[in-house]
């Protein structure tokens, strides 16, 4: 069933179409030889129905909606302008001011795509005029963008806590624990504000070592407007973003507000800014409105596809074969980890994010949990190696965005080279998570 995924997806078929008609071929295929019994698939209405009935799911469309009214709105153009020519007076700078407005649009906006394409439009042709190495603009730009992954609000860790709690009752009740703590978004949320942090300050430290060791590939800009004027600006450009991060993140870690009450208060900040900004009109609701249509409806298909493709697995006692695989690797917990983790990475170069967590998270998580491991510092090591994903050539998402948009002179292979570096970091950063996992559990149990 797996290779047979992987390969129809390849060729191009729909995720969510794929999952479902590869498990329904091969539940046809097993009914047929007696291998399976398809009255099991009795169960397949009442997963429907537990997915399209769960509240934090709620909080998704809600986030999306949050992020593309604040993209088309332009408070994170606003935003980039105003930190690039701040921070563009020094060597290096407009590197920084990308990385850091990446980080704020992911508190504030998650959304990957846009994050990129708007950083591209606005921060490439600059970092051209003012001379910057090719490969280093575009590994900058890609890399900051896919930081919406990891930083809460995000979508993926919404989906992630889901797929971790029905893993960890599963896991639990295997060792005769009827009763397992639950798993919140909120959790999450708290797990993943600490490494993504430690992200943003480690792309920071490798611009600021490309700015001190190799300077002729981020010179600096010429300063444009006298301080003080600027200093006014930029306060006028924090104030907004800074304001819904605070509303949206503050009240969930207060506790609050649940994950999908935060997002029902940070979509409706994200209108009320846009109105105060004099953006916010028809056309623009319209948009927003439609594209969070388009993008609700796609994860909610895939889980759907998703739920069907483990119920069909565990029919042909898939899991039992994974958990006595895993299990029986020599070095206990670390190696089983340290296999998975490389599963996961590997395929980030030929599937997208959400393709890797619901092919191989239903399988593999409920196995992974029985080793005792903490589900919160299991979630954030799954989040930050799916955030590399977007990055590993030739099917790396953040890649195509700024394709779409970067000037000719900007090669493919002027991309693929310039987020090396990036994956390099993803990569140190991964390990400090796993050599530290209080890095992931201590602000969750302080919190909570």
């Amino acid at each position: 069933m797996f290779p047979a995924v992987i390969a129809v997806l390849l060729l191009g078929y729909p995720v969510a179409f794929t999952l479902s008609g590869v498990a329904i071929g091969f539940a046809v295929f097993g009914w047929g030889f007696d291998i399976i019994d398809l009255a099991l698939m009795n169960s397949v209405p009442s997963r429907i129905y537990g997915i399209m009935t769960n509240l934090v799911f709620v909080a998704i469309p809600l986030f999306v909606f949050m992020g593309v009214v604040l993209e088309r709105s332009r408070i994170a153009e606003d935003l980039l302008l105003v930190l690039g020519a701040l921070f563009g007076r020094m060597r290096g700078g407009l590197g920084l001011s990308v990385i850091f407005v990446g980080a704020l649009m992911a508190a504030s906006t998650g959304v990957v795509g846009a994050s990129v394409v708007t950083m591209g439009l606005l921060s490439l042709p600059a970092m051209m005029r003012a001379g910057y190495d090719k490969k280093l603009a575009a590994g900058v730009i890609c890399t900051s963008g896919t930081l919406g992954q990891i930083i809460p609000p995000s979508t993926v860790l919404i989906l992630l806590a889901d797929i971790l709690q029905g893993a960890n009752s599963q896991a639990q009740m295997a060792k005769g624990n009827f009763a397992p703590e639950p798993i919140s978004v909120v959790e999450l949320f708290a797990g993943a504000f600490i490494p993504g942090l430690m992200l943003v300050g480690l792309y920071a430290l490798y611009m600021i070592y490309v700015a001190i060791f190799r300077g002729e590939k981020c010179p600096a800009l010429e300063p444009e407007e006298d301080a003080a004027h600027l200093g006014r600006r930029v306060l006028k450009a924090l104030l907004a973003p800074l304001a819904l991060i605070g509303a949206v993140l503050g009240s969930i870690l207060m506790g609050l507000a649940t994950a999908t009450e935060a997002a029902a208060i940070g979509a409706i900040g994200a209108v009320l800014l846009a109105a105060l900004q004099g953006k916010l009109n028809l056309k623009l609701m319209r948009e927003a409105m439609h594209s969070t249509l388009m993008m609700s409806s796609m994860i909610f298909l895939i889980l759907i596809g998703a739920s069907l493709f483990s119920l069909v697995f565990r029919m042909y006692d898939g899991d039992q074969l994974v958990e006595a695989f895993l299990h029986g690797m020599p070095g206990g917990v670390f190696s089983a980890m340290l296999f998975v983790m490389l599963v996961i990475f590997v395929l980030g170069f030929v599937l997208d994010f959400i393709e890797i967590m619901f092919l191989v998270l239903p399988i593999v998580a409920p196995i992974m949990l029985m080793f005792d491991i903490s589900p919160i510092w299991f979630g954030i090591m799954i989040a930050v190696n799916l955030q590399t994903s977007f990055l590993t050539p030739p099917f790396g998402f953040s890649l195509f965005y700024l394709r779409s948009v970067a000037p000719p002179e900007i090669k493919t292979t002027d991309i693929y080279r310039g987020v090396i570096p990036f994956v390099g970091l993803q990569m140190l950063g991964l390990a400090l998570l796993a050599g530290f996992p209080a890095l992931a559990t201590w602000l969750p149990a302080v919190l909570f």
